[in-house]
């Protein structure tokens, strides 16, 4: 059954460049201008957040675009309080596009007497109206478990192996994918398996949480060319740490491949410094100024992904259809062309 109202994309304070640029995008798809729902999402004296929408927005498909990134709790609780806004305002779908999702590597329960955050999160995100969930590389799959509304998941991996097949293209044979440690091999398997490279794994063992002990290469990396594969680069001194150990065994470069670039505390200055070649991340989280001026960091950009995915969900048709490579390529354009 076509869709009758079009969609409408409203934004929080949390990436809204990428909010602009999927609206453009958009804008392109339909031939139409599709802009952002004119709102305000403020902060009062005391922190506190107020949202007031003042475009019509009574039986529309809604899309709230908003990372729950750094700060987390204060842009976790603008997207509840848009959706909150929304629903009072009789909207008739509310979809939260969260390109990051923040909490979700509290996923599950490590130790004694500790939460499982990302269940709590699902909860409220369900709790405050929001009917549906539009995200990129959550960091455990299961996640999507948590809600009791539908989750469409999209997946970097294409995106990546398009832009690993352009970077590369003259010297594809060299590539070898790394994952930087054992839980992660999936994720970089599915990467090797589209490029058709083979495949090692850094093995990192830890005292404690944000220290690495020793770290062992799991396969034969003389002469290559590595491109670490992870979900998230928080500190970066993991994924440093890594490359150095791959060039110790014989790595002629190292480049690596995150989708979601925290880049907390001294991330960038290490990143800067490190033997890594380069660090390519997409724009799910809007990225500081630090980041774009640092010269081994490179953006991928994700609103085309988001775009189509959001036109597929008010059409009604296939999100998955986007987890293959000849489906990105020419939502992708001319960036990747494999001349």
């Amino acid at each position: 059954m076509p869709a009758i109202t079009e969609p409408k994309l409203i934004s929080g304070n949390a990436n809204m460049p990428l909010a602009r640029a999927i609206a453009r995008r958009m804008s392109m798809h339909r031939g139409m201008s599709v802009g952002l729902v004119d709102a305000r999402v403020e902060r009062f004296n005391d922190q506190e957040i107020f949202v007031e929408v003042y475009e019509n927005v009574r039986g529309e498909d809604m899309y709230i675009i908003q990372p729950t990134s750094n700060p987390a709790n204060d842009n976790l609780m603008e997207l509840l309080i848009i959706a909150d806004a929304l629903r009072r305002s009789s909207a008739d779908r509310i979809t939260a596009v969260i390109p990051y999702f923040g909490y979700a590597r509290q996923d599950r329960r490590a130790k004694a007497r500790t939460p499982i955050s990302a269940k709590l999160v699902a909860n409220l995100i369900a709790e405050a109206g929001i009917d549906r969930v539009l995200t990129l590389d959550l960091h455990a799959a299961q996640i999507q478990g948590f809600f009791d509304i539908p989750v469409d998941n999209l997946y970097s991996a294409p995106v990546f192996a398009l832009d690993i097949e352009h970077s590369f293209r003259n010297r594809l044979q060299d590539v070898m994918i790394i994952s930087p440690d054992v839980g992660g091999v999936g994720r970089a398997r599915e990467i090797a398996k589209r490029i058709g490279a083979p495949l090692a794994i850094v093995d990192k063992r830890r005292e404690k949480a944000g220290e690495v002990a020793e770290m062992t290469v799991i396969g034969n990396v003389t002469g290559k060319t590595c491109i670490i594969v992870d979900d998230i680069c928080d500190t970066a001194g993991t994924l440093c740490k890594a490359a150095e150990v791959l060039v110790e065994n014989g790595a002629t470069e190292v480049h690596s491949y995150i989708t979601h670039g925290v880049l907390s505390g001294p991330a960038v200055e290490r990143i800067t410094k490190s033997v890594m070649k380069s660090l390519v991340i997409t724009d799910s989280i809007e990225p500081s100024e630090a980041v774009r001026s640092a010269p081994n960091i490179r953006i991928v950009p994700t609103a085309p992904i988001f775009a189509q995915a959001i036109l597929n969900i008010w059409n009604g048709t296939s999100v998955s259809s986007l987890f293959e490579t000849e489906t990105l390529a020419p939502i992708y354009e001319g960036m990747y062309s494999r001349g």
